[in-house]
């Protein structure tokens, strides 16, 4: 028994570099991967947010280290990611989980919040795709994971750039997974529905709105954190190499009410 599952699920052995791993998704991500064996490494901005989370996940029993970096900046990203490999070697699995999501008005959406949102949310998981995709698709063995969004397939109050972000993601995933499948790399998405995280403050302040949403899905709750780590695990591992290109709705059903 114990063979068989980890034949299917287990990490051990493997390197998993994850963005956005200091807090919410990706931080319970990077502890699911953890759990399950691999050494983790978690890139973020914050280095107070990214020493904390590293010291818990180490408390959990996970091997876990952290590099700063600005995903927004692309020189910056290019230094982070050399620096993970120089510390942490090349990641058999990439977890892009760093996000921003700036909610103005469409009218009021500036071109510096359309700049912003496109370099976190897009643009730095396709250039450390660029950078660690093709090193998977040589050694034949990788995963890329993407935290899409609900917004990916519909438009919410104010989804602005972060929809077009998050549609953007969901589409790079299919193009990724065409590149490299053959390869050996499975590249998914996960689409959350709404979970409290700290993008989702605001809302959860409210407690109308919360009931509300939590109506909206087929399980009659919101999501919790703990909600995800199941799905990254199984898309992280030998399990998942013939799932590839698909975006995985984590939403009690809430996509399809």
């Amino acid at each position: 028994m114990t063979d068989y599952l980890d034949a299917l699920f287990s990490l051990s052995g493997r390197r998993a570099l994850v963005t956005g791993g200091s807090s919410g998704i990706g931080r319970a991500v990077a502890e699911a991967l953890g759990r399950a064996g691999a050494d983790v490494m978690l890139l973020a901005r914050r280095a107070d947010a990214l020493r904390v989370a590293a010291g818990e996940l180490r408390a959990a029993g996970c091997s876990a280290e952290w590099v700063s970096v600005d995903l927004g900046d692309r020189d910056a990203l290019r230094r982070g990611a050399e620096e993970v490999v120089r510390r942490h070697g090349e990641p058999d699995i990439l977890v892009n989980a760093a996000g921003v999501n700036p909610r103005p008005p469409m009218n009021e959406l500036t071109v510096p919040d359309w700049d912003r949102t496109m370099a976190v949310n897009l643009d730095a998981p396709f250039l450390l795709g660029q950078r660690f995709g093709p090193g998977m698709a040589e050694r034949g063995w990788g995963r890329i994971i993407h935290i899409a969004s609900q917004q990916a397939i519909r438009a919410f109050g104010n989804s602005g750039a972060y929809g077009v972000s998050k549609a953007g993601l969901a589409a790079l995933t299919r193009s990724q997974a065409e590149a490299w499948s053959r390869h050996g790399v499975s590249v998914n998405a996960i689409a959350p529905g709404f979970v409290r995280t700290p993008l989702n403050e605001a809302v959860f302040a409210d407690p109308e709105r919360t009931e509300a949403m939590a109506r909206r899905t087929m399980a009659g709750r919101n999501g919790e954190l703990d909600d995800f780590a199941g799905a990254a695990v199984f898309l992280a591992g030998p399990g998942a190499a013939y799932v590839t290109g698909q975006t995985v709705f984590v939403d009690g059903g809430f996509s399809v009410m």
